[in-house]
């Protein structure tokens, strides 16, 4: 892939999602167009990341160093972009790998962005999106499907809202290894590779049932595969049936090995897998009594644009509807919560002055530490001694929508770390920029300890190197003592971890 990105200005209206999933690396830049997103460029690369985890679920290096030659080709495309305008989100390969910090920090180098690791639930929730967008507007309750490497995710949802979703550890990669692994096509492994994946499948339950839904569509690359397949053979364009999956099994067995399988429309790097996405539709099929399913153009990649612009606008941010209903569901006094999240904000807001960020990146973080703030006490409900415990352990253990793993795990050591000693947070310390957040959070609970809101008025907070100075108005320590005692013991908190937080009287 060549580009030259020299002396070429950045369209400001373009988008990037990159999804890295089990089988494929897929870039997909649009422009945003009436409110619509209008694809500019697409480029996908077969990396097989969810064929090499080995027995300890680790991630060969083989197979990282091609992810990170992909990651290097996308990111020469995406250079001038803004950080706000690019996601990357990796699916659940880097969800089971056991050394996938590893693979993410050199990622975030190769890609020049940051990579995502998503739950499972919120990859369904993006999908809808993706799907959603290219369907006709109708009243149809719709069930989507999609087959991915290592899991597949069954949604069931109305226009562009998703009500209901599930991801099971069942993917056309991971199925074509267990049951296919030497590349012969047997009627003994179909057999038992449809029966096990309607196994798994049975566990959904009646809430997937035709009951629940009037039309069913399949998205992404198996079921694309298929489907391509299927029409050069003179099946509906678009369209898979039972019947048709079973004219494709006996075509597989009928070559008897991946390697001399020969069918129109189907792709060199979807024969080692095809055997295993095909026994799991099978097993769809059969499992939810599915005559015919619909192929869906959206995918994950279309969805990530669309949620992009709702980020964009912090009204629609579906981040914003988590964390409120989490404060309810765990009855936090959000009047203190607010009051916290504010303050913490506007600390956060003096000390940025003195910190290089780039296009939106100050208001991302900003954004991150008012929801830390909001969602501070949500561990009082189990205890509210430990309650920063407490709190930590229920973000880390929700899924909720919108939410990327590392931010959750960013956000639940923030809640962590606002209180008790700081040398007991097993947090990265040499990142400033959540120095700066949870220094700010630990400040806006000191200055609220009494339920109040504090007057800001002639605070000065300013960063350089690894110290942090708090600049107080001459009458401020006699009037608050005991606010100033609890300052005075912080900065002995932070000397403990080779950070100084000082405190002067202007």
């Amino acid at each position: 892939m060549e580009n030259n990105t020299d002396n070429i200005p950045i369209d400001k209206a373009l988008l990037a999602a990159i999804d890295l999933g089990s089988n494929s690396f897929r870039l997909e830049i649009g422009r945003l167009d009436s409110g619509h997103i209008q694809r500019v460029e697409y480029l996908k690369e077969a990396v097989r990341q969810g064929g090499d985890l080995d027995e300890e679920h680790n991630l060969s290096p083989e197979s990282i160093e091609r992810g990170l030659r992909c990651l290097a080709r996308f990111g020469e495309r995406l250079q001038g972009f803004d950080t706000s305008h690019v996601r990357a989100v990796a699916t659940q390969t880097l969800r089971e790998a056991n050394n996938r910090e590893v693979f993410i920090k050199l990622a975030k180098k190769a890609l020049g962005f940051d990579v995502e690791v998503i739950s499972g639930v919120e990859e369904a929730r993006l999908i809808y999106q993706g799907v959603s967008r290219f369907l006709p507007q109708s009243n149809d309750r719709r069930l989507v499907i999609d087959i991915g490497g290592r899991s597949t995710e069954f949604i069931l949802g109305e226009g562009f809202t998703s009500h209901h979703t599930a991801s099971l550890h069942v993917g056309s990669v991971a199925w074509s290894q267990k049951h296919f692994g030497t590349g012969e096509l047997t009627e003994k492994a179909f057999t038992r590779a449809e029966i096990a994946a309607e196994s798994i499948f049975d566990t959904l339950g009646h809430q997937y049932s035709n009951k629940h839904w009037d039309i069913a569509y399949g998205a992404s690359g198996t079921v694309g595969a298929i489907a391509d397949v299927l029409a050069q053979y003179g099946r509906p364009v678009d369209t898979i049936t039972k019947e048709g999956l079973y004219w494709l099994r006996e075509e597989l067995l009928r070559a008897k090995h991946t390697d001399k399988i020969r069918l129109l429309g189907l792709k060199e790097d979807r024969k080692p897998v095809i055997a295993g996405g095909l026994s799991i539709m099978m097993g769809v099929l059969d499992a939810l009594n599915i005559e015919t399913l619909n192929v869906a153009k959206g995918a994950l990649r279309h969805g990530l644009l669309y949620d992009m612009l709702a980020r964009d606008n912090e009204m629609v941010d579906l981040r914003n509807a988590s964390v409120q209903r989490l404060a309810r569901k765990f009855d936090v006094d959000e009047t203190h919560a607010e009051t916290i999240a504010e303050v913490a904000e506007k600390l956060f807001e003096k000390v940025s002055k003195d910190i290089q960020f780039a296009d939106g990146e100050q208001q991302a973080h900003a954004r991150k530490l008012r929801w830390a703030g909001l969602l501070h006490e949500i561990g009082c409900i189990v205890s509210p001694i430990d309650a920063h415990i407490h709190g930590a352990y229920i973000l880390e253990h929700t899924e909720p929508a919108g939410f990327s793993q590392s931010e959750l795990h960013c956000l639940s050591l923030l809640i962590l770390g606002h209180r008790g000693k700081l040398k007991r947070l097993e947090a990265d310390f040499s990142d400033r920029i959540f120095v700066m957040q949870l220094l700010c959070l630990r400040l806006a609970v000191i200055l609220c300890h009494a339920r109040q809101t504090p007057n800001l008025r002639g605070f000065q907070l300013n960063y350089i190197n690894n110290t942090v100075r708090l600049t107080l108005p001459e009458s401020w320590p006699a009037k608050y003592p005991q606010s100033y005692y609890l300052l005075d013991e912080e900065t002995l908190a932070w000397q403990k971890i080779n950070w100084q937080f000082e405190v002067d009287i202007l």
